[in-house]
């Protein structure tokens, strides 16, 4: 985007910091970091004794290997070493600050030659030195307790080479804006690439620039606990995270090998749990605020699509001083100018571009008004704000009654959602990017909400994605065809990909896995799947009502959102009745605009393209005059071909050992896209998923989550399922099973068959038998006759007549015969013994004879 030349390569810059020791001594501590070959290296120093506050000094100077060392030997004392792969942060609660180290990580994926990480460890160093007697605040360690909760070892990952918080889209388009600071409507942008000249001596000559990104802070979970390193010069020693969902699988397409990326994005404001956030906040940030992108890539070429998740945006919440499985939804605030949606809509139109799509799936009739209301607000809000856009570029409100469907005799949820999945995907398009093709871009994107968005978006999100990646497929150039069949191993590894996903993202708000499945909405479920959503609905419900206050307090005080202080007019956060002032920060607006001109007039010209992708910005570009540096060998950075690595470890081989997974063993048909007899196969458990969800509290015994209250009645929605099931159970008579009605034929496989062996070969195998009879003995019991032993030999050795092939002799190893040597080998031995040793110098002329005698007996 914003560059048809493609002679202008643009090359994110590589992180020089993938490596960090630490080393502490008693005054200071010392942080040296390196790059992943460890030959350049850099060096901050803290002081320990700073009391209560962080001082940070920067070596401006780069080191070599050898003047690292020599630095190291010269610490006094014998320092604590500490290894980890980059620097999360710094935080201080009320006495001192604390440093945390990332000190275990796995890949997990790959896009294109960039490597993605999660967190698999992590350590607290306490920075300040105690240097008073007297006793540490006795809140200190609750706070550090409580910081301690959010687990960065599940659902956390990071790259050193990828913004990771951009979609692809982003991450491709060229830069228009240079800078920490733009002003987008009065700074100027660089000049149009398609048309810069370069200064370059041939027309066709490749020129390499190398950028660093401007990162989403919306999605940076580590944005608070980087701000003391904001002064670094070294923009490489800030390692930011994501936080959400990260997983990679592969299909093989005859051999060929495709991988689907899925990335979850959670957003870090209005960040909470399920019944304490619930709505939008006045600054038009939502609850449970995810962004899903689903990357296809056959090596070369990459294809993307995204979609979102998000509570409806709107100011409602649900009373939970009650202990009420289903509480109330109230609107708690009127907004008849819709100016929360606006704001939230305004933010999407400028990151994603036209149309936006709601599907809401939230239920329309009901006895007793309940998600209804809030449907409604969302239907006025549309309907208001879509008066002041362009009539090409309004949203567009999808209302699908899921749960009910679900319920209908023989409703098919998953065809219906796959006819709006197609007309979703005709609006919005997906991002293709391929040398020697055409680019294409998303303009747009699906908004996808229930009332929790955890369960009935989870499926309708899985539905989505499936049409989409029938289209990439189909764009790759590996499908005549967009369409997908369920139970093809391509469509069973995308389902498997979205229950991982949904699994995930239920635990972190929710509290519990999902308790309503793509299978339950397919009608496929297992009878016995009825027991274990009741299971992840009482864990849920557990959860919602013991838990997730301690699990908002430590999601705030993570986030920097609470602040502890030592001041009388600060309350622990744990005596606060609400942190709704916290989130809810009401500025009144000063601009002078009309509240009906609710978009802002630079996304009005950029669309329907998004706005932040034409305009792209980045903190710093410049010109490389060679594409082999460290900084952007995107290749070396991949391969690490400076060291040796086991195969099995590489994550593009365990990736494509994935495809496997989906294959039956004995099959006939190869094709990843016709339906297959899926065998029950234990799916791949989600590493990050330990029972309980890593915003969640350490003391709290609540395992999987489910969204078990997000279709209105999950009692009506499981015995629905369950009737349906005995009916058609009843209906149908099991078939006999054999093996020749599941397994295929040997001549089918093979192209052969076994058939009885002739007369001739039962011969030949009769007279081999005898043989082995005879070479052990027979099988003639150890006390019997002389002459019944003869008699049994002799019918054994009936028509076997064995001849010895060679003559050894009565050797044995109490006696050797010496062997009879030849006259005349014995007189070319003799020969050899007279003629001289030393082979290597010159012989001597006197020694000529002899070698020649020597040589004439040979």
């Amino acid at each position: 985007m914003n560059n048809g030349n493609p002679n202008i390569v643009f090359n994110p810059l590589i992180s020089c910091i993938q490596k960090v020791v630490l080393y502490e001594t008693r005054t200071r501590l010392y942080l040296v970091g390196s790059n992943n070959r460890e030959t350049r290296f850099r060096l901050l120093t803290i002081d320990r004794l700073a009391h209560n506050r962080l001082s940070i000094e920067e070596n401006a100077n780069e080191f070599n290997n050898l003047e690292i060392r020599r630095f190291v030997a010269s610490l006094t004392g014998s320092p604590k070493v500490t290894s980890a792969y980059g620097v999360l942060g710094f935080v201080r609660f009320l006495e001192g600050y604390y440093l945390i180290l990332v000190t275990k990580r796995k890949c997990c994926a790959f896009i294109g030659n960039h490597l993605v990480y999660t967190i698999k460890d992590t350590v607290m160093v306490r920075v300040n030195e105690v240097t008073s007697q007297r006793p540490p605040h006795p809140h200190e360690d609750r706070y550090k307790k409580m910081f301690q909760n959010i687990d960065l070892r599940s659902n956390f990952y990071f790259s050193y080479s990828y913004d990771l918080t951009r979609t692809l889209q982003y991450n491709e388009s060229a830069p228009r804006f240079v800078g920490a600071k733009v002003d987008l409507d009065r700074d100027e942008p660089l000049p149009d690439w398609n048309t810069l000249t370069n200064n370059v001596a041939q027309i066709n000559e490749r020129v390499d620039y190398a950028f660093r990104s401007d990162s989403r802070k919306r999605f940076v979970w580590n944005a608070y606990l980087l701000q003391p390193m904001e002064g670094i010069m070294l923009k490489d020693w800030l390692l930011e995270v994501i936080h959400g969902f990260v997983s990679q699988s592969c299909i093989s397409i005859f051999g060929r090998h495709v991988n689907v990326c899925l990335i979850a994005r959670r957003s870090t404001r209005f960040a909470g749990t399920r019944f304490l956030k619930r709505g939008a906040n006045f600054q038009g940030d939502v609850a449970n605020e995810v962004e899903t992108e689903q990357i296809v890539s056959d090596g070369q070429r990459l294809c993307a699509f995204t979609q979102m998740r998000g509570s409806i945006p709107s100011h409602w919440s649900q009373d939970i001083s009650k202990m009420v499985p289903k509480p109330q939804i109230q609107v708690v605030i009127s907004d008849p100018y819709a100016q929360t949606p606006s704001r939230h809509f305004e933010r999407l139109l400028f990151h994603y571009g036209a149309p936006l799509i709601m599907l809401n799936l939230v239920k329309k009739r009901e006895r007793r008004k309940h998600e209804s209301i809030i449907s409604k607000e969302l239907e006025y809000s549309i309907r208001y704000l879509n008066q002041f856009l362009p009539p090409p570029h309004r949203m567009k409100h999808i209302h699908f009654d899921m749960a009910r469907q679900s319920r209908l005799s023989g409703g098919n949820v998953m065809e219906q959602l796959a006819i709006y999945a197609e007309s979703v995907i005709q609006l919005t398009n997906m991002f293709f990017k391929a040398r020697g093709s055409d680019l294409s871009l998303q303009t747009g994107i699906v908004r996808t909400n229930c009332v929790d968005c955890l369960d009935r978006t989870n499926s309708a999100q899985f539905a989505i994605g499936k049409c989409a990646l029938g289209h990439q497929l189909e764009r790759l150039g590996f499908l005549k065809s967009a369409k997908l069949e369920f139970d093809s191993d391509c469509v069973t590894m995308l389902e498997h990909l979205y229950e991982e996903h949904g699994d995930t993202l239920a635990l972190q708000y929710g509290g519990s896995q999902l308790v309503h499945r793509i299978k339950t909405y397919r009608k496929t479920a297992a009878w016995g799947s009825q027991g274990n959503d009741v299971m992840q609905t009482l864990s849920r419900y557990y959860s919602n009502t013991f838990s997730d206050t301690e699990k908002q307090h430590s999601i705030n005080l993570f986030l920097g959102i609470y602040k502890p202080s030592l001041t009388k007019l600060t309350q622990p956060i744990w005596e606060l009745q609400t942190d709704y002032d916290m989130h809810n920060d009401f500025v009144p607006s000063t601009d002078s605009k009309q509240i009906t001109d609710w978009v802002r007039h630079k996304v009005r010209e950029c669309l329907p393209y998004s706005c932040a992708d034409s305009n792209k910005l980045v903190k710093e570009l410049f010109r490389v005059h060679s594409n082999g540096l460290e900084m952007i060998d995107g290749y070396s950075n991949y391969h690490q071909s400076f060291k040796w690595t086991d195969l099995s470890e590489h994550i593009a081989f365990e990736i494509s050992q994935l495809a496997m997974r989906f294959m039956p063993t004995f099959r006939t048909n190869y094709s990843p896209f016709q339906r297959q007899i899926q065998t029950s196969r234990k799916a791949r458990q989600n590493p990050s998923m330990t029972g309980q969800s890593s915003t969640g509290s350490t003391n709290s015994n609540s395992s999987s989550s489910s969204e078990g209250d997000d279709s209105s009645s999950d009692e009506e929605l499981s015995a629905s399922f369950a009737e349906k099931e005995s009916k058609q159970t009843e209906s149908a008579e099991p078939a006999a099973i054999t093996l020749a009605s599941v397994l295929p034929s040997m001549e089918q496989v093979y192209g052969c068959s076994i058939n009885p062996p002739s007369k001739q070969s039962m011969a030949i195998y009769k007279k081999y038998v005898q043989m082995g009879k005879l070479s052990s003995g027979g099988t003639r019991p150890a006390q019997t006759s002389v002459a019944q032993r003869d008699q049994e030999l002799a019918k054994i050795m009936r028509g076997i007549t064995l001849r010895p092939l060679s003559n050894y002799g009565t050797d044995s190893y109490l006696s050797v015969r010496p062997p009879t040597v030849a006259t005349k080998s014995q007189d070319i031995y003799g020969e050899y013994c007279k003629t001289p040793r030393n082979f290597n110098a010159v012989p001597k002329f006197e020694e000529f004879d002899v070698l020649y005698r020597y040589v004439q007996k040979l």
